[in-house]
């Protein structure tokens, strides 16, 4: 997965918490983390995602990861949105 794709994702989760309450739900189709990001919060999300079956793809910037989000900081983490369960 690439910037693009987070770019052109229709329904978005943005920000830790957010992406593991969607992964909880069996909301999250995919989880962007960026690679510079906190390992105590992102391993926890990885671990949840390995265990819920929802696949991890890494990019390298917090930075690049926001503004593919369309937002002006960092972003630690994303999750596409399966849109028949939202």
């Amino acid at each position: 997965m690439s910037y693009e794709k987070v770019k052109a994702a229709y329904n978005l989760i943005i920000g830790a918490k957010q992406t593991k309450k969607a992964i909880e739900q069996g909301m999250a189709q995919e989880v962007v983390i960026a690679r510079d990001a906190d390992g105590r919060i992102t391993q926890s999300l990885t671990d949840l995602c390995r265990n819920h079956g929802v696949q991890v793809v890494y990019v390298d910037s917090m930075r690049e990861l926001g503004k593919a989000c369309g937002i002006e900081v960092g972003a630690a983490t994303a999750a596409i949105i399966n849109c028949e369960r939202s």
